[in-house]
């Protein structure tokens, strides 16, 4: 008999699939899992999904599936945009424990979740940012890879992450059902601040997901020294919809 959903050998068997499926090592597991029973047992985690079979396949899985990529797998400094509830960027930092990651979060009390996340989670490489992307002069062309997942409209992502990146770096962000007036919107944002699209790959982080899509863009151009735009502009004013 197959284990019921949400019970511990549900998701052990999860933990088995991961490991599995992304080569990760015992010492990421363990980690994978402290953070799991954080999201679900922590009452101040910002997030909505507390069933614990769910967390791993919203949360872990969806994140790791980035691990697909080989400009993600290759990856030495990466800035996670909006981390939230440190997710995709407190996964990926445990399956990369050889790469810097920075945790970017403006809002006070989701970095002191993460600060909490990354000391009970033992992750090493990893540092937690208390500013908006707009305002992190310090991140200023040093990633050669950012993420974002569940941040804003894929234009306004667009203009967050191309001052971030190094020349030769790739945004990498998640999204749900294609929108093509979306992504013209980013296309052409993208093309007045250094980057193109580079693809867009459909995964499938579990197997009962649907319509996950992974926006890839390459930074081919420096930005203009007029980026990144004073905060709020990039929501208020979109690049792309102009």
């Amino acid at each position: 008999m197959a284990p019921q959903a949400g019970s511990c050998a549900d998701v052990e068997a999860a933990f088995g699939v991961l490991a599995a499926r992304y080569g990760l090592s015992n010492e990421a597991v363990g980690q994978l899992r402290q953070l799991q029973r954080l999201l679900v047992e922590d009452p101040l985690a910002p997030t909505a999904v507390r069933d614990p079979r769910k967390v791993i396949d919203d949360h872990l899985a969806d994140s790791l599936v980035a691990l697909e990529l080989g400009v993600v797998r290759d990856a030495l400094t990466v800035a996670d945009l909006g981390s939230g509830a440190g997710v995709p960027g407190l996964p990926l930092a445990i399956a990369l424990s050889s790469a810097e990651v920075a945790l970017v979060e403006s809002a006070g009390r989701k970095r002191a979740f993460l600060e909490r996340a990354v000391v009970v989670c033992g992750v090493a490489n990893v540092r937690v940012v208390h500013a908006r992307a707009e305002s992190w002069r310090e991140g200023l062309g040093a990633y050669g890879l950012v993420t974002a997942r569940a941040l804003a409209p894929l234009e306004v992502v667009v203009e967050y992450a191309a001052p971030l990146l190094l020349l030769g770096g790739t945004l990498v962000a998640w999204r749900g059902r294609r929108d093509p007036a979306a992504e013209r919107a980013a296309a052409t944002a993208a093309a007045q601040i250094g980057l193109e699209p580079a693809g867009v790959l459909p995964v499938k982080p579990y197997p009962t997901s649907e319509s996950r899509h992974l926006h890839l863009m390459s930074k081919v151009r420096e930005t203009p020294p007029r980026f990144p735009r004073r905060p709020g502009m990039a929501l208020k004013r979109p690049l792309g919809r102009s």
